[in-house]
């Protein structure tokens, strides 16, 4: 299943990102797994805002292109956001310690996953931003019962 939006500025990305948050499975068994792709300046950290502050997230939400990571434990759900732009190998993937964060009640945001490849779980969401002069399209595409689910209910 797909969700396609067109945003013209970036508080509308942020709210498509509130709205894909608002709508995401509670009763999901494992991880939430949502994978941002685009190119740079798409706006993947600006959905990514939207996305955490829907869900009670009241710090400043910034990209984690230099910390490779940032965690947000939040009323209902934990979610960890990261940024694999500059990683450069797998070795570096592994000092992340990303398979000791996998478990069931958290969320992953994960911009840039293709430098993960091979090491990620499989997405329930994949969110492409396509970046135009004078509009960014977004469109979410379901890979999993769950992430179908969701955009079901986010429709």
């Amino acid at each position: 299943m797909k969700l396609r939006h067109v945003a013209h500025t970036p508080e509308e990305t942020e709210t498509f990102g509130a709205r894909l948050a608002q709508f995401a499975p509670t009763d999901h068994l494992g991880a939430l797994i949502v994978y941002l792709t685009g190119d740079l300046g798409a706006g993947k950290t600006t959905l990514a805002r939207g996305f955490l502050r829907q869900r009670g997230c009241t710090t400043a939400v910034r990209s984690p292109t230099y910390t490779l990571l940032e965690s947000y434990d939040l009323p209902d759900l934990a979610v960890v956001h990261l940024d694999l732009y500059r990683l450069q190998s797998p070795s570096e993937r592994d000092a992340l310690g990303l398979r000791d964060m996998d478990r069931a009640g958290r969320g992953w945001l994960i911009e840039w996953p293709e430098r993960g490849a091979g090491s990620l779980p499989q997405p329930d969401l994949s969110i492409i931003l396509e970046a135009g002069e004078a509009s960014h399209v977004l469109t979410a595409v379901s890979y999993s019962q769950a992430g179908e689910a969701w955009l079901r209910r986010a429709s």
